[in-house]
């Protein structure tokens, strides 16, 4: 039943991103919801699931300790892709996620302002700031996405439907690197409730495993919801 679902997420963000034709393929489900297409500038930030909704993700998820699966490399998840007109995803995510943000003719951010969630820190330079995979790609990779394919990974890496991508600042990026909520969470506790929700929104459409460690911290963020 998972592996459905993904098929047919996979679907939708392969046709929004260009990366097949109109003709879906076999694996399809009619009932593929609809993608957001709009402009970065009409887009929202992806609101995830409720607490209570969490839980009931949380429990539905695989527990299973990671298979650290060789061969993983960044490559094997193609990104930045183009979004639209000159834009890739990283400057979608910019313009979504910041205020006042005016482009280049090629798309690039040259001003605006941006606060990271994940610190609260607070930017004006998009080269400040990187675009983080809530479920970095690597940690995915030992959760499931090793078995899929390369177009499958291309989706997830530049998903704009779902809680995936959010700017936030390289120091906390790179602080967190692929690590789980077991070894690292926000630094800004409030974010925590948020952040868990998301991480566990992420895996549950993709149907990726937890591990007994990261099931538990995720248990403990979304105790910090009000």
């Amino acid at each position: 039943m998972m592996m459905r679902r993904w098929a047919a997420v996979a679907a939708t963000l392969l046709m929004t991103t260009g990366l097949i034709s109109s003709a879906a393929p076999s694996w399809a489900a009619a009932d593929t919801p609809s993608a957001v297409a709009a402009p970065a500038s009409e887009m929202e930030m992806p609101e995830p699931p409720t607490a209570e909704e969490a839980r009931a993700e949380l429990d539905e998820l695989t527990v299973a300790p990671e298979d650290d699966v060789p061969g993983y490399s960044r490559s094997q998840f193609p990104h930045w892709i183009n979004q639209h007109g000159t834009c890739d995803t990283r400057e979608v995510v910019l313009q979504r996620d910041g205020a006042d943000v005016t482009q280049d003719d090629q798309c690039r951010a040259v001003s605006g302002h941006w606060v990271s969630p994940y610190d609260g820190v607070a930017f004006d330079a998009a080269g400040q700031l990187d675009i983080d995979h809530v479920v970095p790609l690597k940690e995915a990779w030992r959760s499931g996405a090793a078995a899929w394919t390369t177009e499958d990974r291309k989706a997830f890496a530049n998903d704009l439907v779902h809680s995936q991508l959010i700017a936030v600042s390289a120091r906390s990026n790179r602080s967190k690197s692929d690590k789980d909520p077991a070894n690292w969470q926000p630094p800004l506790a409030g974010y925590r409730c948020t952040y868990g929700r998301a991480w566990i929104s992420v895996k549950h459409v993709y149907g990726l495993a937890v591990d007994p460690a990261e099931r538990s911290a995720l248990e403990g963020m979304l105790d910090t919801c009000a």
